[in-house]
């Protein structure tokens, strides 16, 4: 089975133990049965009109049908929709929990973590002829000293089997934007103009992001994290594979980069923050583990 089969699968007999009808994502119910009618079925908790504002601001049509296709957050296999169903109910709470189990702090906190921000964009030139768009980072925390914690998500997305996005050019002839990344700046002329490189892994996606973080938070600190979905079979392997040569890289320019995946940090909230947080305990185990 591939990867992208096992998650899908997986998803559309959650939603079959939840008796919810399934549809195509085209409209009027054309396509593969991956999508819910209702939004709020596909989510543990309502969108806050924080979260929902963040979307809205994005660059994508998440929350809002279009006139062919239906929302995306609709998906039972939407990377933004298992976000929101992991962050979004540390909103308004001590965000401690969730944060220590993604790997990003120690169990015993040094800082007040404050509040939770999707779909944050980081610029990395002020030159828009150039560079008209800013990378979104899926979550984005801070805490009471500036410390930045970005993380990247993804679901379905390394399994699609499509070419990743190369670096382009006009990144490559920056040199200021290299500064301190020697390693990095060698991988992105490796996948520039050609990716041959990653097959799983957006490399170029993780590198802009860096970038953006560099720019932005340099002196009071970033952490950017890598949050994935693990796979059973082959798909899983080499993805995890593409990780660790990217982790290596990220790690020789002193770049705070670290992964987890969603299997982990679910399992380690069920085991060590359960009470209190049944629900959503449960929930996030019976969906996606």
């Amino acid at each position: 089975m591939t990867g992208i089969g096992f998650i899908k699968s997986k998803q559309q007999n959650w939603a079959k133990r939840k008796g919810f009808d399934t549809l195509g994502g085209s409209i009027p119910d054309r396509g593969e049965k991956n999508y819910l009618n209702n939004l709020t079925e596909n989510l543990f908790d309502h969108l806050s009109k924080e979260s929902l504002d963040c979307y809205d601001s994005g660059d994508g049509n998440e929350t809002k049908d279009g006139k062919t296709q239906l929302a995306k957050m609709k998906a039972l296999h939407s990377s933004s929709a298992i976000v929101v169903n992991l962050f979004q109910y540390w909103q308004n709470k001590d965000v401690h929990p969730i944060v220590y189990a993604c790997g990003l702090c120690s169990k015993t906190r040094n800082n007040l973590i404050n509040k939770i921000k999707f779909e944050e964009k980081f610029e990395i030139s002020k030159d828009k002829s150039l560079f008209p768009h800013s990378p979104n980072i899926d979550v984005v925390i801070r805490d009471s000293q500036s410390l930045v914690y970005a993380i990247e998500s993804k679901f379905t997305e390394p399994y699609n089997s499509r070419k990743y996005n190369k670096i382009g050019q006009k990144y490559i002839d920056n040199v200021s934007f290299w500064n301190g990344l020697s390693n990095l700046y060698e991988l992105a002329k490796e996948i520039s103009p050609d990716n041959n490189k990653f097959h799983f892994l957006d490399a170029a996606q993780l590198i802009k992001h860096i970038l953006g973080l560099k720019r932005n938070h340099n002196k009071s600190g970033f952490r950017l994290l890598y949050l994935w979905y693990d796979v059973i079979g082959q798909d899983g392997t080499e993805h995890r594979k593409e990780i660790e040569q990217f982790t290596e890289i990220a790690k020789r320019d002193n770049v705070k980069f670290s992964q987890v995946t969603y299997q982990e940090v679910i399992i380690k909230l069920a085991q060590e923050f359960y009470l209190n947080n049944e629900k959503y305990c449960n929930y996030l185990t019976d969906r996606y583990l």
